[in-house]
């Protein structure tokens, strides 16, 4: 270098000093950045479940489960546009407005940026506005129970396992389901898709019952592949959650108060389920197992129960609240 620094331009890579302008990697950048913007939104478009990871989800083992896949995979969708559109803002800004080595003066101060400010408030309403629709929608459909059911089993949380009465014309058992003293504890609207002359049969577990063929800890839940399931929750003492983890669908279990859902389930196997609401001392010992077989052997099981005289139902749980009693008259 000469003494006076008359080669310093040429140093600094342009005539008079001017640094080389950064465009080209500025557009590249840009250009990178709206790429993978438009890649993480286009996966919240109409698309097969199958064709994307589950994200931590098991295989769904119902027809309403991917359903509810689907919505956590569009929920990680849109979380991954909005990370991608918040992390390019933080690297272009830390990039491309840091201070220059050849110029010392303070930038210009932007305050009251109206049209930002708006963005900024606009933007994650719309976000959750579209959440909360795709949600909403969702829900409404796994919930609803407009369809006749084919199985009616009426679930019953108690510290520290589970009972099932099964809700059926067993051959052996006589009775009826919608003037059992033990199922009081269930509104007259579920009643009324019970099936007649309904005796049922029931299996009811303790904390150190196991699964005979698995030997997994808990009661046994049988069910038939293909038949549309309608459970019935309801509790002898604190809020439990019934969660068959396959399922991908879990309720609350309140005493006073009663929760439904159904289900079709759609392939055969032993399944793992569980209390999800911390329920008392021995919560992780409320463990259950669900069974789907054939619809044959599913009448051949509950046959099985009436020659062991399980017959007719176990408690179903505390009696419904004034509220809760004033709330199901309304919706009559």
């Amino acid at each position: 270098m000469s003494p006076n620094g008359s080669d310093l331009p040429h140093a600094l890579g342009g005539a008079g000093g001017t640094p080389t302008p950064q465009r080209p990697m500025r557009r590249k950048l840009l250009q990178a950045l709206t790429a993978g913007l438009v890649l993480a939104t286009a996966s919240g478009c109409s698309y097969n479940w199958e064709d994307f990871p589950r994200l931590g989800m098991p295989t769904p083992t119902t027809e309403e489960a991917p359903r509810i896949l689907s919505l956590w995979q569009g929920s990680w969708a849109a979380a991954l546009a909005t990370g991608v559109l918040v992390w390019g803002l933080i690297l272009w800004s830390a990039f491309f407005h840091r201070r220059s080595r050849t110029k010392v003066e303070v930038p210009p101060q932007t305050r009251y940026n109206m049209p930002i400010e708006a963005l900024y408030t606009v933007v994650p309403l719309i976000i959750v506005s579209v959440l909360f629709y795709f949600t909403a929608r969702d829900e409404s459909e796994l919930l609803s129970l407009d369809k006749k059911p084919d199985v009616t089993v009426n679930v019953v949380g108690y510290q520290w396992s589970w009972g099932f009465n099964y809700v059926e014309d067993v051959e052996g058992s006589n009775g009826d389901a919608k003037t059992d003293k033990n199922l009081d504890a269930i509104p007259q609207r579920f009643k009324d898709d019970f099936p007649a002359n309904a005796g049922g049969v029931y299996d009811a577990g303790t904390p150190g019952s196991e699964n005979p063929q698995t030997g997994n800890p808990g009661p046994t839940l049988w069910l038939p592949k293909g038949k549309t399931v309608r459970f019935v929750l309801t509790s002898r003492d604190v809020i439990h959650s019934f969660w068959v983890v396959p399922f991908l669908m879990k309720q609350d279990v309140i005493p006073g108060h009663t929760n439904s859902f159904q289900v079709t389930p759609n392939k055969e196997g032993t399944f793992l389920g569980k209390c999800a609401e911390l329920c008392g001392v021995d919560h992780s010992r409320m463990l259950f197992n669900v069974k789907v077989v054939s619809p044959e052997r599913y009448e051949a099981h509950l046959r099985e129960l009436a020659e062991k005289g399980q017959t007719g139902y176990v408690p179903a749980g505390i009696e419904q609240t004034d509220h809760e009693k004033n709330r199901e008259t309304n919706q009559l």
